[in-house]
């Protein structure tokens, strides 16, 4: 095997083996080595396929495969290959990198590795939209592009083939454990561990070359017993640079006394050694809060989730994640609020050192700890959004200070950086079952703080998500309220994207759940929920029934405001159907409600639906009668906008009955209203909907 090997003293803009599969330094590594594979693989882009000897143009993109297992240097590879094909600008179009393995090891499923492919390519995804259609966006979004993908950690090749683009004009870079059976024309690149020179070689740039040069039998032979793995070799790098009196002999003398792991697969077994050993050497509170790293949501960690894993102080928690960072277990992002990535390869190791060593007892109080920090963090990052002096402000100001955010801006941003490692906290808490409380209080707080500071409308991925967990807790537990109001919010998103069928159906189901509950809240909503959805497909004659359904429960406790709206909703039903006499009894219902309301300007929408009603029904003069006293009510309540909109109603009216000098004055009128209030448009042949 051709040489790789990783110098930590290389320049941060060559940091080829910042990758999920091996650990790095506080000072970006660089790659170096490897040449053959480098050349193996460009040659096999312009290797001839199947299309191209049958004189066919290639139909899909390139699919280029470096097989290796995880620590092997697998994914540094990948990045340097990347790294030399975009810089003569054959792929103009960027770098997409996306993970298809969790920390843990399981799969990704397609439609979030679809989902985050679209946000990288900036091209905004449906809520609630399936695998299939998300392949197809991304197929679409890189159909026009000379973009290269990496596809990191594929388990198989039905996670690559949905996303491989229609257009040869691109370029797949995966990484995998094995060979993707399935896709013609792929040829597996396979590294294993490096050969004594270069490992020697990274052992140099991480302890100093003295140490090396006094006894380089003793590098060579620490090189073997790490099998040549480059994340095996960095860690018993770290552990000599932190001990600057021992040789390296010590540290293969130490390394061969410590017990192979052997429920681990062989090629893992030296780098399960090397993290034995480094773990070995920690103190006893440092090596547990190493291992519960493990339960780092999607393997990214801050001061916070160490400080509440370990039930240390947040300063303290800084300061060991920043020394694991100097022994090579976990990567940092060196922003202002560090993050801390604990590599792929690690991740399973550092799971079993914990369920070897912690009670499970300890292990779901960490959990427990993590969650509701998360928790606090969250109510905190949305409670600075309040005004000042506000109940949420006062809340705010008696936590500690560490839990707090200066501003707004920097609470965002917070929450821009942490989301993955947030909605994946929700989806593990949701999926472990044994903290369900802490697992809808943590989704519930995340859903506001994305509403606050995105939008519902920008969130609304990420939110169906969420409410998607909700519904899992509710039907796991039992919980009628929680599964309508899951429910109902998912059927609102489906309804916003058009899809109207699969809305109906969730609000129907949300009226059952919310009969079960004996919850008056939900069940009102939801057969208004499933009239509107009725209304949208066409079919009015439904949509009456129900709408009269929710009126009449609205009728028989008093909510006079929504029965009010529910008139209108029966009187615009009608309209649709040509039943002008219904539609025009509810918008004087409407009108009346409202008055007794005292909204005047809700009254004079609805007599001005009204008014059209007459109008549809052949009755001008009453329309022209009803559409004045709209009018004065608009005056009286002060609604510029309404009232111009009717003034124009009026002029149609008055045009209509062959009015055309009143109809001016109408318009004249509407024309000052508007302008008064600085506001433009255009009276040729408008017709306004109020």
């Amino acid at each position: 095997m051709t040489d790789q090997a990783v110098d930590t003293s290389g320049p941060a803009e060559a940091a080829g083996t910042v990758t999920a599969d091996e650990p790095s330094g506080a000072t970006p590594p660089r790659f170096f080595g490897r040449e053959r594979e480098l050349k193996d693989l460009q040659a096999d882009i312009g290797r001839a396929g199947l299309d191209t000897l049958a004189g066919r143009k290639a139909a899909r993109a390139r699919v280029l495969l470096i097989a290796g297992r995880p620590g092997s240097g697998r994914t540094a590879l990948a990045a340097e290959l990347a790294r030399r094909l975009t810089e003569p600008g054959d792929h103009p179009d960027g770098v997409y990198r996306i993970a298809l393995t969790e920390p843990g090891g399981e799969r990704v499923p397609g439609e979030r590795t679809a989902r985050e492919l679209l946000d990288q390519l900036g091209v905004t995804a449906p809520p609630g939209a399936d695998e299939d259609e998300l392949s197809g966006m991304v197929r679409e979004a890189f159909a026009a592009r000379r973009a290269l993908i990496l596809l990191d950690d594929a388990v198989d090749a039905e996670q690559v083939d949905p996303l491989l683009p229609d257009n040869p004009d691109c370029l797949v870079v995966a990484t995998s454990t094995g060979p993707l059976t399935g896709i013609p024309g792929v040829r597996p690149c396979t590294v294993g561990g490096l050969e004594a020179g270069p490992a020697v070689r990274l052992l140099a740039g991480a302890v100093g070359q003295v140490r090396i040069t006094v006894d380089p039998r003793a590098a060579e032979t620490l090189a073997e017993e790490c099998g040549g793995q480059p994340a095996a070799l960095t860690l018993v790098a770290g552990w000599l640079a932190a001990r600057p009196g021992a040789s390296v002999a010590d540290v293969t003398k130490q390394l061969r006394e410590v017990p192979e792991d052997t429920e681990q697969p062989l090629a893992v077994r030296p780098l399960a050694r090397a993290l034995r050993l480094v773990h070995a050497s920690l103190p006893p509170a440092t090596a547990r809060t190493l291992r519960l790293l493990a339960l780092a949501p999607a393997g990214l960690a801050d001061a916070h989730t160490a400080s509440a894993l370990a039930g240390c102080s947040v300063s303290v928690a800084r300061g060991v994640l920043e020394e694991f960072v100097r022994l090579g277990l976990l990567r940092t992002n060196g922003a202002d609020r560090p993050q801390y990535e604990v590599p792929g390869c690690l991740a399973p190791l550092l799971r079993a050192l914990m369920d070897e060593l912690d009670r499970p007892g300890e292990i779901q109080l960490a959990r427990a700890r993590m969650l509701e920090r998360t928790v606090r963090q969250l109510q905190s990052c949305r409670a600075v959004t309040e005004p000042e002096g506000s109940p949420a402000r006062r809340k705010l100001a008696g936590l500690p200070r560490s839990l707090r955010f200066p501003s707004p801006e920097a609470a965002a941003e917070w929450l821009r950086m942490r989301q993955p490692a947030l909605l994946a906290s929700a989806r593990l808490a949701v999926r472990d079952g044994g903290l369900d409380t802490l697992a809808r209080r943590l989704v519930a707080a995340l859903v506001r703080a994305l509403a606050v500071h995105r939008g519902t409308e920008e969130a609304a991925p990420e939110l169906y998500g969420l409410h998607g967990l909700v519904l899992d807790v509710a039907e796991r537990r039992s919980l009628p309220r929680e599964k309508a109001a899951a429910l109902l919010n998912l059927a609102d998103l489906d309804a916003r994207t058009g899809r109207t069928e699969e809305a109906l159906a969730r609000y129907r189901a949300a009226l059952d759940a919310g009969r079960e509950a004996k919850d008056l809240y939900a069940t009102g909503r939801a057969m208004e929920s499933v009239a509107g959805a009725h209304a949208e497909l066409g079919d009015f004659s439904r949509a009456s029934d129900w709408y009269g359904r929710a009126l009449a429960q609205r009728l028989t406790h008093g909510e006079r405001a929504d029965a009010a709206r529910l008139y209108g909703r029966l009187g615009a039903v009608h309209t649709y159907q040509g039943r002008y006499g219904e539609a025009l009894r509810n918008w004087r219902a409407a009108a009346a409600g409202h008055r007794r309301l005292g909204d005047p300007a809700a009254q004079a929408r609805a007599l001005s639906e009204a008014a059209r009603v007459q109008e549809y029904a052949g009755r001008p003069q009453e329309s022209l009668q009803t559409c004045r006293e709209a009018v004065d009510l608009a005056r009286g309540a002060g609604d510029v906008r309404l009232q111009a909109a009717l003034e124009l109603r009026l002029a149609d009216t008055l045009d209509r009955l062959g009015d055309p000098a009143a109809a001016r004055l109408h318009r004249a009128t509407a024309d000052r209203l508007l302008g008064d209030a600085g506001m433009a448009y255009e009276t040729s042949g408008t017709s306004s909907e109020t």
